[in-house]
């Protein structure tokens, strides 16, 4: 249903395929004796040898490994090979956020979304004459016929004058593509050329014009070629394939289609499809035996198919034009117009095709010659179409019955709107029973142009009249043919309706005593009787038609009306109905990459609350749900309900994936788009469940200051989701294992989806998920454990109750007011009720986890407890292999607080944890636990951590109202999109791991980060000793990070030690004495002392020691006075000794009646100062004294 909006717009139905049909280049196995000194390898989109060095600065760098993925270059390392060649001070330069701009800019680069990408930029000029940056390609060699350009810019019309793409080979270069006003947006815009077949070298130019009234700011990113390379020889092919002249393998459909698809042009040639004569502009040519000798051909396929092709070189051939049409070539074209600027015979601007502007109601019709019945052997037909420059331009195929008893016109294909600068294949089979012609009708809206070029009939489409004279019939110059049908004339196209209409003007619709104008059809008001000025607008159950919806696919892909009986999948259409009829995606002719469109009418306006309601159904195996993503993205798909959605990436986020640390994961971008919807899902497509239970193993990464939560979910129709695993905050910048039992209910035929749902907090950091594998059984124990989605298989037993709660409503008589998880009442925890009515004194309650997998190296089981205020009992944990073995046991009163228990841990069989509760009897007690967390290494010591496993008991969870930002756990040896420092503290390596926080990140009014201890004890008395290592980077004096050291307690928040640094790239100790009478945390806080700025704090090697003092231990009086004696005494008698010295110098030379000071300031008059001092700041060191000569 589609209620009322306020602008016109249009509703599009995408489907993406990634995995083209043509065939892609890939690296083979060929001698390098046969390419070293060949230049035709260079450059040319294949991967000649092993490491793809051929192919290394060609304006891309390498192939990415993904199998049909494109050869890109990201501006990451370098320009690729593409250089500026400007002739002005307006170039082209390869540049970060900020640097080439004046405003307004592009905040971060395409490739990896943040301010330290890479891309090509052209700054806004200073200077007052026109000025055109250009920005060339190396030269490359060879594009097959489906090759695309695709790449991303950014900056809008009011920015540069003009921004074209231009390809230059044979001396002549065509114009690509140029912005005639298309560009818009303040965001990256993604652009796609097709460059058609190009023999031989050449390169591309991208240029953008600047004037006195265009500044001329603009930027490129993520240059792609896509399905540009040739295929490579290969020994054999398959009996659906063509074995080329240069070896190569080509699919027997693209033979005679008017494409060089070979590359020699062999799958073209009279050899392969030529049998008979040429006449005047038509070329007689045949699929030949010589395939079938070459074993490339099917046997189904005929031995020899004749082919007639008319490409308007030499005239309209056997065609007739009743109006509108006429033979023009791109050289002709107008500047600046949605014209052709090449045909697509030749790919060039001296190629004839034919053109049309006719205007709604008065389309231009060409029409064929008589043809004989084809009931038999389908008459094939091949033609290429080219619809650029208005929405409202179409292109329609007839089939005219000449059968006197029963003339009809039959609508076979429908093309509409928009299609770009290429020229695009369609193909019909045409089975008549008649004689019949076909009928091609063009027509426009303003600006824009309908062409046509290579016409190919095979031999099948047989001429009824069989003259040598190929010359233009006299009636294709004196107006409309008397055979074309009268009522052909007066048909208008309103969208994709047909309506005749005897008095409207056109375009405008029949309410039979009035008429519509088109703005006021499909506005969501009926204003004709009936409401069929509302119809065919997009609400239908295609039971009855398209209901408006048309196909505007240009690729291998395409949607069809279907019914369910047409297709063995679906088996009934969204209502049950076995009967009932769908738009089905198709395999279609178009020759450039699958995309499948299909859209309704112009709609609207229509209001805020205007919605779309659809079913859709995706074919989905069950063995899709394991995936690594190097080839596409298996079962999985993103849900459109939000702005933010999840897509396969390379180079994104993490930067690398777990796979191969080169291919493909799924990532959702937090900043893209930032208007609206906080979450997003990854699902998958319905499954079936083929065991009672499956163990699901993933990989994550959850990296940023304000990253947000990552949950999976398991959904069954008419059930509420089943949550099973969650992550919230940042997990440092490295890839994290996670498992999750799947349990199924005993009917298999109930089918379920998973889902990853992703809910940002805010717009600094990334979420990305990969290698999701499914094997059947049920998993281990999960390593951690945080309750907030299920009790992870914890089962209770005993005379008392663990139960899994939260505190969200208040509703909850027990337990703590939050978790520790999230620290807030929407968290949860177990939690056993020991009041005597629940757990009577000296009663037990036991929660036992599923098993753990057997350690081969020490552990550290940790989990957090909480008792109530009142004595609650005790508890006790034990670990449980062979025996039962208790490892931790507490008994005291509580408090508001979680509380940190650890226990070290080496089983080497499968082993389980027990939490025993046994009740004191006391009324309104409890003892809940939360964050079971099994880690490798020994357990370190309280509020101790050298940052090499994890981030120990330290919380780095967002306090509230200090802006929601946290700290991080990294490395220098891993990729990140902050600064961090080189190496760690611990190993003075960069694999050495440390606390790190970009300040950059926090706005003005003194937002900060904590990182906080777990609750530590009283101090004793003379307080306890924190040592710590702190590294801090800012490139300015007065961009000053701050660190402090605070302790949080219920006395309040003391700060009692603090630095601000700037420009101290090492790590610097720091320790401070820590007394407290009552129980308290430590913080680090790390803030600003000025303005915003890249910066990184970082911790390490935290040791805090109980009862120790910072300070060295003081020698008594006594020790102390012993060795003092004799240094003393020696330092004493050389000062008297100096002193002497200098007194009987001083004697000897007014003795002799010299006075040397005077003297001195009579010959050297000089100003007075500090001379040969060296001032330290902590000490002055003066000169050695040297004897007097």
């Amino acid at each position: 249903m589609i209620s009322s909006v306020p602008e016109t717009m249009y509703l599009l139905v995408f489907l993406l395929f990634l995995a083209p049909f043509s065939v892609q280049s890939h690296v083979q196995s060929v001698p390098v004796s046969q390419y070293v000194n060949s230049r035709k390898t260079i450059c040319n989109f294949v991967c000649d040898f092993w490491d793809c060095f051929d192919e290394s600065h060609c304006g891309y760098h390498k192939e990415s490994p993904a199998l049909g993925a494109p050869f890109t270059c990201d501006f990451e390392q370098d320009s690729c090979g593409w250089q500026d060649i400007s002739t002005s001070g307006y170039r082209w330069l390869r540049d970060r956020a900020g640097s080439a701009f004046r405003n307004p800019e592009p905040h971060t680069d395409h490739t990896f979304g943040t301010d330290l990408g890479w891309y090509m930029a052209v700054g806004t000029h200073q200077g007052k004459e026109p000025a055109i940056a250009a920005l060339r390609s190396p030269v490359l060699h060879e594009a097959a016929p489906t090759c695309e350009i695709r790449l991303w810019y950014h900056g809008n019309i009011q920015d540069v004058a003009d921004l074209r793409m231009e390809l230059t080979h044979n001396s002549e270069t065509l114009l690509l593509w140029q912005s005639i006003g298309q560009l818009g947006g303040n965001d990256w815009q993604e652009l796609v050329v097709a460059t058609g077949r190009v023999q031989g070298d050449f390169w591309v130019t991208i240029s953008a014009t600047r004037n006195a009234t265009h500044r001329g700011a603009m930027a490129l990113d993520d240059v792609e070629f896509w399905n540009c390379g040739l295929p490579s020889s290969q020994n054999s092919c398959t009996r659906y394939q063509h074995h080329c002249n240069n070896h190569a393998c080509v699919e027997l459909t693209e033979l005679c289609d008017g494409e060089d698809n070979c590359g020699d042009a062999s799958d073209e040639d009279q050899v392969s499809c030529s049998e008979g004569d040429s006449g005047k502009g038509m070329v007689w040519y045949s699929r030949g035996e010589t395939m079938a000798e070459r074993g490339g051909m099917s046997p189904s396929f005929p031995s020899a198919v004749d082919y007639k092709v008319t490409d308007f070189e030499n005239g309209l051939n056997h065609w007739t034009n009743t109006t509108g049409w006429v033979i023009t070539q791109g050289s002709e074209a107008s500047v600046a117009s949605a014209e052709p600027v090449r045909d697509h015979s030749k790919n060039s601007a001296s190629g004839s095709f034919l053109l049309s502007k006719a205007e709604q109601g008065n389309p231009a019709v060409l029409v064929s010659p008589e043809f004989h019945p084809s009931n038999t052997n389908g008459c094939l037909f091949t033609f290429y179409y080219y619809l650029h420059g208005s929405e409202d331009g179409s292109l329609q195929l007839f089939l005219q019955n000449l059968d006197p008893d029963s003339p009809q016109t039959e609508l076979i294909r429908t093309r509409h709107g928009e299609l770009g600068t290429a020229w695009v294949r369609d193909k019909v089979d045409i089975y008549k029973e008649h004689p019949y012609r076909i009928l091609l009708k063009g027509q426009t809206g303003p600006g824009g142009v309908v062409g046509l070029d290579d016409l190919i009939l095979d031999q099948h489409c047989k001429p009824a009249n069989k003259t040598e004279d190929t010359s233009p019939p006299e009636a294709s110059i004196l107006g409309p043919l008397t055979a074309f049908p009268l009522h052909l004339q007066n048909i208008t196209k309103i969208g994709s309706r047909l309506q005749r209409d005897s008095f409207c003007e056109p375009g405008h619709f029949s309410c039979g005593d009035f008429c519509l104008p088109p703005e006021q059809l499909c506005d969501f008001v009926p204003q004709c009787e009936g409401g069929v000025d509302e119809q065919n607008c997009g609400g239908t159950n295609f039971e009855s038609g398209p209901g408006g919806w048309e196909d505007a696919s240009v690729g291998h892909l395409q949607w069809q009306r279907l019914n369910v009986q047409e297709n063995p999948d679906p088996k009934t259409d969204a209502k049950g109905n076995e009967t009932g009829y769908f738009l089905l995606v198709q395999r279609a002719w178009g020759q450039l990459t699958g995309v499948a469109l299909a859209r309704t009418p112009v709609l609207g306006p229509s209001g805020p609350g205007c919605t779309l309601k659809m079913a859709y159904y995706l074919q989905g195996q069950p063995e899709e749900l394991s995936c690594n993503f190097e080839r596409d993205s298996c079962g999985w798909y993103p849900e459109h309900k939000t702005d933010a959605l999840w897509r396969r990436a390379s180079r994104q986020g993490p930067g690398y994936d777990h796979t191969t640390s080169q291919g493909h994961f799924m990532y959702l971008d937090p900043t893209m788009p930032p208007a609206r919807g906080r979450g997003a899902r990854l699902l998958t497509a319905l499954q079936v469940p083929p065991t009672h239970h499956e163990c699901l193993s993933f990989w994550y990464h959850l990296y940023g200051p304000q990253i947000g939560t990552l949950s999976l979910m398991l959904r069954r129709a008419g059930q509420a989701d089943v949550h099973l695993w969650a992550r919230t905050g940042t997990h440092g910048n490295k890839w994290h294992q996670a498992w999750a039992t799947l349990s199924h209910p005993p009917d298999p035929i109930i089918k379920y989806q998973l889902v990853f749902e992703a809910h940002r907090n805010g717009y600094h950091g990334n979420i990305a998920v990969d290698d999701i594998t499914v094997r059947p059984g049920s998993c281990w124990a999960p390593r951690h454990c945080s309750f907030e989605n299920s009790a992870c298989g914890l089962l209770s037993s005993g005379q008392g109750t663990w139960q899994r709660q939260g505190n969200a409503t208040d509703s909850v008589r027990r337990g703590p007011r939050a978790d520790h998880t999230t620290e807030t009442s929407e968290g949860h925890y177990m939690m056993v009720d020991t009041s005597p009515s629940a757990l009577p004194q000296g009663q037990t309650a036991f929660l036992t986890s599923e098993e753990y997998s057997p350690l081969a190296q020490p552990g550290c089981f940790t989990f957090w407890y909480h008792l109530s205020l009142q004595n609650p009992g005790t508890l006790h944990v034990y670990v449980e292999e062979d025996k039962r073995r208790r490892v931790f046991s507490v008994s005291a009163h509580g408090g508001f607080t979680w509380r940190l228990g650890s226990v070290d841990v080496q089983p080497e069989k499968a082993w389980k944890v027990i939490f025993e509760a046994t009740g004191a009897g006391v009324e309104h007690t409890y003892i809940a636990v939360d964050d079971l967390h099994l880690k490798d290494g020994p357990c370190p010591q309280p509020g101790s951590c050298d940052f090499e496993s994890d981030m120990c008991s330290w919380s780095h969870t967002p306090w509230p109202g200090l802006g929601g930002y946290s700290w991080d756990w990294s490395s220098g040896a891993t990729p990140s999109r902050y600064p961090q420092p080189p190496v760690d503290h611990t190993l003075g390596t960069k694999t050495g791991h440390f606390a790190f926080f970009d300040t950059s990140v926090l706005g003005p009014g003194g937002r900060a980060a904590w990182l906080r201890s777990e609750p530590l004890p009283p101090t004793p008395v003379g307080g306890s000793c924190l040592r710590f290592w702190y590294h801090m980077g800012f490139p300015e004096h007065f961009y000053m990070g701050e660190l402090k050291v605070l302790l949080l307690s219920s006395q309040g928040l003391l700060t009692v030690w603090g630095t601000g640094a700037y420009l101290r790239h090492q790590w610097l100790e720091g320790y401070v004495q820590v007394t407290s009478p009552v129980e308290f945390q430590i913080v680090f806080e790390a803030t600003l002392g000025g303005q915003p700025v890249l910066g990184p704090i970082a911790l390490d090697d935290i040791v805090y020691q109980t009862g120790q003092s910072c300070e060295p231990p003081v020698p008594n009086r006594e020790e102390s006075s012993k060795p003092l004696t004799i240094p003393v005494v020696m330092i004493t008698f050389l000062v008297v000794l100096i002193l002497g010295l200098l007194a009987f110098g001083v004697w000897h030379r007014l003795k002799k009646g010299g006075y040397p000071f005077m003297r001195e300031k009579e010959e050297n008059n000089t100003a007075s100062g500090f001379d040969n001092v060296v001032f330290n700041s902590d000490h002055v060191t003066l000169p050695s004294i040297t004897s007097d000569q």
